[in-house]
């Protein structure tokens, strides 16, 4: 058996998962299947009145990794299942992943339980956006991200003080979008 990777509908991977093991269960093809795959990662991100929510972000979304052994039966049976497009390969021909890419996805996919692992903000920023300071030393200060750290949720904006442009390292929550 090896990795695959299967196109599937945008948003409906856990529908379609679910629809594919059906499926398998149904046409007594387990022997041929092992575990299917949506890479996911846990990231914090703040509603609106500033409560702190952990949320799981699909890593690559519309795709499904799928442990399987590809002979006619099984590749017909999950291109024929609703909402899957096709294999990822060339010329039609489904390609196994490479066990260095999976071995990576699947640690990122399974953090270690033993601890609490650092969980990456979402910051609604990127590199060049105009932010205003909210709150702060430089409150009502204008200036432009230069840098944004989503393990730490920190965002460096550079701000013009005294006529020279100078980087301020502020928490997320502390700026928003002009």
């Amino acid at each position: 058996m090896d990795w695959y990777i299967v196109k599937v509908a945008f948003n409906r991977e856990d529908s379609i998962r679910d629809a594919l093991v059906r499926r398998i269960k149904q046409a007594g093809l387990d022997s041929l299947f092992g575990e299917m795959l949506i890479p996911t990662e846990d990231v914090v991100t703040f509603t609106r009145n500033g409560t702190r929510r952990v949320v799981k972000r699909k890593l690559y979304p519309g795709y499904l990794m799928v442990y399987m052994s590809i002979n006619d039966d099984s590749w017909f049976l999950v291109r024929e299942t609703p909402g899957v497009g096709d294999f990822t390969g060339s010329g039609g021909k489904p390609t196994p992943m490479d066990p260095h890419d999976v071995e990576r996805i699947i640690k990122t996919a399974r953090p270690p339980e033993e601890g609490e692992q650092a969980l990456k903000t979402a910051i609604p920023f990127r590199v060049g956006d105009r932010v205003r300071v909210k709150e702060g030393y430089f409150q009502n200060l204008e200036g432009d991200v230069e840098k944004v750290d989503e393990a730490n949720g920190r965002v460096t904006v550079m701000i013009s003080i005294f006529g020279r442009s100078t980087p301020v390292e502020l928490d997320h929550w502390q700026v928003e979008a002009v």
